[in-house]
């Protein structure tokens, strides 16, 4: 009998999670178009990775409020999977081992958030960012000795959650996302001064006051007009947007260009002189991937998930994540076109097993074809 996998992912909505689901469903529509595999698919809007020959239940209601999306994972989804019998595979795509019946589970773990060191300022800004912190701890331990595999993105978030949740990191498989970018063809943004770009959503935790706090710095040292940084903040999206804006908008060398589409993104990316990444937090950091095609130098926040994203990369220098005077000496290094030996090449290092470079390997493994 061909194997019954189970996807489900009733809170993914958008972003790199949202990339994740589709990849994954797109390779097991083709699985299931040739009759290898029977899927289905378990969504809050089936329109958002609709793909053929996989069977979809919506539920629309889970992302109304975490309630309702427990409840979902703890008690609906028990019911559904008795119904779907038998199930050779339940994967859950973010985060939750929800209580099921299966003959085995998989949980791919999309957020790295139980590792952020948080501020009580975040609660003022927005408290669902702390408040998902110390959740998504609970989160992963509810039911997650239930899994034969947990799926992780870098070896780094692999290590931390193995001592955390104390589970044998050989059951972690590490699948990084694809590295094949695709990217079009666009025209560079022209600026006549040096240019760093960062490109983030506007959430506390993107720690945009450091690289805006560095320009200040640099304001004061050199003068407004010998630079300009470009952030995709507007300024009125949320209360840490308008925060920023009212704290950094008298920055004559701040743009706030605020959300690009693609097209336009590609040409900061190609146009700007420099990349910068302040995050404090990520499972990947998808920007750092997309601006590494044109090899532009990149200062990055000196965090693990920034080393791995990174390696392959030319021109790379870290920096403190929260010390926007070490950012901007390194800033003013692009400026005066004069890198120190902390823009230096970063070396590729081999991923320890388990490893799934693909989703045809990571599902070989998971079924143990």
């Amino acid at each position: 009998m061909i194997p019954h996998v189970v996807i489900s992912a009733v809170n993914i909505r958008k972003g790199g999670t949202l990339t994740i689901l589709r990849q994954c469903l797109e390779y097991l529509s083709s699985e299931a178009t040739e009759g290898r595999m029977k899927v289905t698919a378990l969504v809050h809007d089936r329109s958002l990775a609709d793909y053929p020959s996989i069977d979809y239940i919506e539920m629309p209601a889970t992302i109304r409020s975490w309630r309702l999306r427990l409840k979902a994972e703890y008690r609906d989804m028990r019911r559904i999977s008795e119904t779907l019998q038998p199930v050779d595979l339940w994967f859950s795509l973010h985060d939750t081992t929800p209580n099921v019946v299966a003959r085995r589970q998989a949980v791919y773990c999309q957020t790295s958030f139980p590792f952020y060191r948080w501020h009580w300022r975040d609660f003022l800004m927005d408290k669902k960012i702390p408040m998902f912190a110390m959740l998504t701890r609970w989160v992963y331990r509810k039911n997650v000795g239930q899994n034969s595999w947990l799926v992780v993105q870098q070896q780094w978030l692999r290590d931390g959650l193995s001592k955390m949740l104390g589970i044998d990191p050989q059951r972690f498989i590490v699948a990084p996302p694809r590295r094949d970018i695709s990217v079009p063809d666009v025209e560079p943004i022209r600026s006549e001064l040096p240019l760093f770009f960062y490109a983030s959503t506007p959430d506390c935790h993107k720690n945009f006051e450091t690289l805006l706090r560095a320009a200040r710095l640099l304001e004061q040292r050199r003068g407004a007009d010998s630079f300009r940084v470009a952030i995709t903040v507007r300024g009125d999206e949320n209360r840490y947007a308008r925060w920023l804006y009212r704290k950094f908008s008298d920055l004559k060398s701040v743009r706030f260009v605020g959300l690009l589409g693609r097209r336009e993104l590609f040409s900061y990316y190609k146009g700007c002189d420099c990349f910068v990444f302040p995050s404090l937090v990520e499972t990947w950091g998808l920007p750092i991937s997309e601006s590494m095609v044109y090899d532009k130098p990149m200062i990055l926040a000196d965090l693990p998930y920034a080393h791995e994203t990174a390696a392959g990369s030319r021109q790379t220098a870290f920096f403190p994540a929260e010390d926007p005077r070490r950012l901007a000496d390194l800033m003013e290094q692009v400026i005066d076109r004069h890198l120190s030996p902390a823009f230096s090449p970063l070396s590729t290092l081999p991923t320890r097993p388990p490893y799934a470079p693909s989703w045809p390997a990571l599902f070989s493994q998971l079924l143990k074809l």
